[in-house]
């Protein structure tokens, strides 16, 4: 019977951080072995489609979780997708550009990004985001936004993110970058994005499995069959997965393949 997994991408088939920018050749190989094999392979990120490397986006996955579950696509075919509020995305670019706070809107294959927002676009120049689907002119009261991130270096600026917070609403600092902050529905989830993927492709939960290394996987390694930590996940992250294989510099992801799911 054919199986889905699911790869989270920074901390797991790159670091980023580390100046690990592509997979190694053994986890290329695996990956593909599963495709030959008959199974499905899906990326599960946080980040939207325009902020996948080409290498990603060009190796062949069958599908990707984007945006924390908020969009579900599988080749050409968008398989759910859940957009923020327009009201509520309307108020939060008003509040950000009344206190000088800069922000991106993530659609499903687009961002959106103002030309005078310079601040954020040389971040994501830094970390070598390429530009090829940022869109600089644009009306955001006509846009599908399903996540959106902020950058500010003072804290009057980050109160003002931290205001964004409701019951609906989740808000993340990156660890590892410790500039840009997201803003993303409570509601959607990898694990809700998994879900709706194995539903249209009619997987059963026990044939399915995911590796993750980030605090925003917990979710995805608990709903998944069997759930997999690199060894450079967090620590309350090993405590919910089903194994913990080496780290994303050791091929951790090319071990749990061969010993478990092949």
């Amino acid at each position: 019977m054919k199986k889905a997994i699911f790869f989270d991408v920074d901390g797991t088939l790159i670091d980023i951080s580390k100046g690990m920018m592509t997979m190694s050749a053994k986890t290329k190989k695996t990956i593909r072995q599963l495709q030959d094999a008959g199974h499905y392979t899906f990326i599960a990120s946080g980040r939207p489609f325009a902020f996948l490397d080409k290498e990603i986006t060009e190796f062949g996955f069958d599908g990707y979780v984007l945006m924390n579950g908020a969009a579900v696509i599988m080749g050409d075919q968008v398989l759910y997708k859940k957009p923020l509020d327009k009201a509520y995305v309307a108020s939060t670019c008003k509040k950000c550009d009344d206190h000088q706070v800069e922000y991106i809107l993530q659609g499903t294959k687009h961002v959106y990004l103002k030309p005078e927002f310079k601040q954020l676009d040389d971040f994501y120049e830094d970390i070598e985001i390429a530009k090829n689907r940022f869109v600089y002119d644009f009306d955001a009261r006509n846009l599908d936004v399903y996540k959106m991130e902020f950058i500010s270096k003072n804290e009057q600026g980050l109160d003002v993110c931290m205001s964004f917070v409701n019951d609906k609403m989740e808000f993340m600092t990156d660890p590892r970058h410790k500039l840009n902050f997201e803003l993303y529905a409570k509601a959607q989830t990898k694990a809700t994005g998994i879900q709706r993927a194995l539903q249209a492709l009619d997987i059963p939960l026990e044939n399915s499995y995911a590796f993750g290394d980030g605090k925003n996987d917990k979710e995805m390694l608990a709903a998944v069959g069997y759930g997999f930590a690199m060894d450079n996940a967090d620590a309350s992250l090993k405590k919910i997965a089903d194994y913990t294989v080496d780290s994303v510099h050791h091929d951790g992801v090319a071990q749990g393949i061969l010993e478990y799911i092949l």
